[in-house]
């Protein structure tokens, strides 16, 4: 397949190549600041749940009830998105996610009870869900358009915007309110919304280029082998993805529950757990280039169960925050390996299935480690990461030999998931 890693006719250097390729690079600047713009979002809300907590006077079980608002909110929506996305298109769906992410961060703040929490955190759950399912959409579009291997990219941004959330929380929470906090992320969300929405309502989806020599997958459901595996691959990502949520909504409250660590120092610890995912994911593709996937799987979830093991139960601030940057660092890539083996599987359903098992990991932890919390501690409730790690790490080396069922008429990628974008290291093609 020779055409594989080259840009198709209609980029730069074909007639419209220029006017093409400028195009593309606008819509792909204004899609990574919607995910940078998700994840700071995101990172801004979760570094003022202890102060959230203290407002409405809530218990750590009530507290994990109403974080279930969340959950629930995006779960029906992720259910729906897709259907919104193939009548209006991703990218209004995108916008339109954002502008209701943007309008309902700042809700939680004019809270005074657990219920009335829950409550708003369904709201914020829903458009969580749905700027997600939706951008994530439309990325797959533009990777599949620019043959680049950009995917990562968005994953980086959505990372760093965490982080800078989580830096900026940590820097006002010691002297402004949630509730100033919180408008004020409004207003920058609608900010930016306001700057790189219009290039996306201004952009259909861009159709990807024919490869020469590729046939397209014969159509029919997978059959059951198939989805048994695509299964497999969900749960791997849907245990990476539960460590990714616990830690966003109960670091900082662990750090300065059990630690009695400062506020601000307290909300420095999501920052540093983006900070390390960020770091990870940009040097994703040399790593699966190195190690190949099941190596890359195995290798992470071990390094983020040893991290987060230290970052729940070390008697001090700093060694915890270590642990938070380490388990970073393990659950980085794992999420995109097993997103995609499931599409080595089953093609784009395959990936879809996947992702939205992981994304379910990310929503059911929260609540379940307030609810093992109450049960327990919140130092033991986190041990749960590290448990569920090593076993995506497990079930990872367990499959390393499960065959690939290819679709009639479909050819093998040689070097890269056309799909993902991700350069991956060439395997048998009988093996994943």
């Amino acid at each position: 397949m020779p055409l594989l890693n080259k840009l198709a006719p209609g980029t730069s250097g074909a007639p419209g190549g220029d006017t093409a390729t400028r195009s593309l690079t606008r819509l792909r600047t204004a899609l990574t600041l919607f995910f940078a713009l998700d994840g700071f979002l995101f990172a801004g809300w979760v570094v003022r749940i202890p102060a959230i907590k203290q407002q409405t006077g809530a218990s750590t079980g009530d507290l994990g009830l109403a974080l279930l608002g969340v959950s629930a909110g995006a779960v029906v929506t992720m259910t729906l998105t897709g259907r919104l996305c193939r009548r209006f298109g991703s990218h209004p769906v995108t916008v339109a996610s954002a502008v209701l992410l943007s309008l309902s961060i700042t809700l939680p703040a004019l809270t005074h009870s657990a219920g009335t929490l829950g409550l708003v955190l369904l709201v914020f759950g829903t458009a969580y869900g749905g700027i997600n399912v939706a951008m994530n959409s439309a990325a797959v579009d533009l990777v599949a358009a620019l043959r680049r291997p950009v995917m990562p990219t968005f994953h980086a941004a959505f990372s760093l915007g965490g982080m800078l959330g989580a830096g900026l929380g940590g820097l006002v929470a010691g002297g402004l309110s949630p509730a100033a906090h919180l408008a004020g992320l409004t207003l920058a969300g609608l900010a930016l919304t306001a700057a790189a929405g219009p290039v996306l309502l201004r952009s259909p989806s861009p159709a990807a280029p024919e490869a020469v020599g590729v046939q397209k997958p014969a159509p029919g459901r997978p059959d059951g082998r198939s989805r048994r595996l695509v299964t497999v691959f969900g749960v791997i990502a849907l245990c990476t993805a539960y460590g990714e949520g616990a830690l966003a909504d109960w670091g900082a409250l662990h750090l300065e529950q059990d630690l009695h660590a400062h506020p601000g120092l307290a909300a420095a610890g999501y920052s540093l757990f983006a900070l390390a995912m960020t770091a990870g994911r940009l040097s994703g593709t040399a790593l699966l280039e190195r190690l190949g996937q099941t190596r890359t799987l195995v290798a992470g979830g071990a390094t983020a169960a040893a991290g987060m093991l230290l970052g729940a139960l070390a008697p001090t601030v700093w060694l915890a925050l270590a642990g938070f940057a380490v388990t970073g660092l393990g659950l980085a890539n794992i999420f995109p390996v097993a997103v995609a083996r499931a599409g080595a599987v089953a093609g784009a359903g395959g990936v879809a299935a996947a992702s939205t098992l992981g994304y379910g990991g990310m929503l059911i932890g929260p609540p379940t480690i307030g609810f093992l919390a109450d049960w327990s501690s919140l130092p033991v409730a986190l041990t749960t990461v590290a448990v569920l790690a090593a076993g995506a790490a497990l079930i990872g080396y367990a499959v390393r030999n499960a065959p690939v069922p290819q679709p009639a008429g479909q050819a093998v990628p040689a070097a890269r998931n056309v799909r993902t974008g991700q350069h991956v290291r060439t395997e048998p093609a009988a093996r994943v």
